[in-house]
């Protein structure tokens, strides 16, 4: 599987278990696979849900910032991978 940096986690808000994510590159999208890599984090998600200024949104591209609920907890700086199937 192939993996292309997309963006990076900007802040963590753990009691909702949301990153806020600047999306720098290409776009997501409601269903892809992403990867969360950093010094103490390593794990992959599907995005569920994504919302931007608080309004849900189906995809998101490059100079969003989104929010998108994680099933652990991440920390700002760590990169984030969209994972393209071969």
């Amino acid at each position: 599987m192939a993996e292309k940096k997309i963006g990076e986690v900007v802040k963590f808000f753990a009691k909702p278990s949301v990153a806020a994510v600047k999306i720098e590159e290409g776009e997501l999208a409601v269903g892809d696979n992403i990867k969360f890599s950093g010094h103490t984090t390593d794990f992959t998600d599907v995005v569920q849900s994504m919302e931007v200024n608080n309004v849900s949104v189906q995809k998101a591209v490059a100079g969003d910032f989104i929010g998108i609920k994680v099933s652990d907890r991440v920390r700002p700086g760590d990169e984030v991978f969209k994972v393209i199937p071969d």
